[in-house]
């Protein structure tokens, strides 16, 4: 009986033991699983797995936006009028004294763009009850605009002498400083149209001082007159700037200072020129001319055997040019020069040459077609050669696509006609 007591004892002790070494090791597993973990040569091993993985998933995303932004450009990046203005003057293509003349320009196209769309409710519709030099009936926004461009360009001190086609003669500017740039301009172009809100324009040329203009006549205001004032007849190719600005359904400032021909579309809610026509090239040849044809009788044979020789679809391969004509210079160049073709007001039986001013019209716009790559041309002259002898001096003008004027000119001058790329 003893001895089944003592064994039965020893059997449960034995039980347990091995409980409790069994229970030991299931509490101590936990533990010695996570300092296994710890060892130093399972820590390097996870650091470099965990270092591959990262840099898999970071490295080719990151490489792909940094060559993306290299190309890309934001989407509120605007070149303005004035960023372009101060880039020419980085690379020293103009200076600052002309860059402030471009930019009084630009502020008065801006007033007279404003008053332009707001004629119709502001009364300012209609005639002034007075006449130009040349005769011409002003009307109301002819004075006004007059005034605001001759105010920005006096205001800016960089403007020596102004002439107008709304002024008798050439006015010296009292309140420059600097500068002294001559500054030719029709303030509004077409103002014909204004009353049935066709589009409208300025035009305007910028010359370097009169070399004749010397700083001991200013002592003299008769030799101020004859030396400075009406020597602002120079020939075209004399221009430092030329431009326009057309009011139509939006407004467009289009200029060059002698590289290249750039397009500005005036934003209305930041009130600044934004460049939308970068470098523009006028096509070689088109299909569209500008001519005034209710003058038809009255031109030249030659003239009217050019315009004959357009509307002759056996010429053209069966179809005929377009004509398209609006009244206003600066609406029609403006679509010549965009779409090809060309404008022409020539010299008829009544005004032998014609009805456009050499100075503030028919050079600056030349100038402007002579940089898209087009042409301007009396018809028997290059534009820009010619100098004027007296402010308001009318002459012919065809301006456009180069093949075109150089076909107009061999029909005028009854040579063969140019060859046809």
């Amino acid at each position: 009986m003893a001895a089944a007591v003592t064994a039965a004892a020893a059997c449960a002790q034995q039980v347990q033991r091995t409980v409790s070494s069994k229970a030991s090791s299931s509490l101590l597993a936990p533990v010695a699983r996570p300092a296994a973990a710890f060892r130093p040569a399972a820590v390097a091993a996870r650091r470099a797995s965990a270092l591959r993985v990262l840099a898999q998933a970071t490295a080719a995303p990151a490489a792909a936006p940094a060559k993306a932004d290299a190309n890309k450009k934001s989407q509120y990046a605007l070149q303005t009028l004035t960023t372009w203005l101060l880039d020419l003057e980085r690379e020293g293509t103009i200076d600052n004294e002309l860059a402030t003349v471009i930019s009084s320009i630009a502020t008065a196209c801006k007033q007279i763009g404003s008053l332009v769309n707001r004629a119709g409710i502001s009364n300012l519709t209609g005639l002034a009850g007075e006449t130009n030099v040349q005769g011409e009936d002003q009307k109301k926004l002819d004075v006004i605009s007059n005034e605001v461009f001759s105010n920005c360009l006096r205001q800016c001190g960089r403007t020596g002498i102004i002439a107008s086609e709304e002024e008798d003669q050439p006015v010296a500017v009292e309140e420059t400083f600097s500068g002294e740039y001559v500054v030719v301009f029709d303030p509004l172009d077409g103002s014909s149209n204004i009353d049935a809100g066709i589009s409208v324009g300025s035009i305007f040329g910028v010359y370097e001082p009169s070399p004749e203009c010397r700083i001991e006549d200013m002592d003299d205001p008769e030799a101020m007159m004859q030396k400075c004032v009406l020597n602002v007849c120079q020939a075209g190719n004399e221009l430092l700037c030329a431009g326009y600005t057309l009011y139509s359904s939006s407004t467009i400032l289009v200029l060059t200072v002698g590289k290249g021909v750039y397009g500005f579309t005036l934003d209305p809610l930041i009130g600044e020129f934004v460049l939308s026509h970068p470098d523009i090239k006028i096509p070689e040849k088109g299909k569209i001319y500008s001519f005034n044809e209710g003058n038809y009788q009255s031109w030249s044979k030659e003239q009217q055997a050019y315009i004959d020789s357009l509307k002759d679809s056996s010429q053209w391969g069966g179809k005929p040019y377009s004509s398209r004509y609006i009244g206003s210079l600066v609406g029609d160049f403006h679509r010549t020069l965009l779409y090809g073709g060309i404008y022409g007001y020539p010299g008829d039986a009544k005004n032998p040459n014609g009805k456009l001013r050499l100075l503030y019209e028919c050079a600056p716009m030349s100038m402007i077609c002579e940089q898209a790559g087009g042409a301007g041309s009396t018809g028997f002259q290059r534009v820009l050669d010619i100098v004027p002898t007296k402010v308001h001096e009318r002459q012919p003008l065809f301006v456009g696509s180069k093949w075109e004027v150089e076909y107009l000119e061999s029909v005028l001058q009854n040579k063969p006609a140019p060859h046809e790329n």
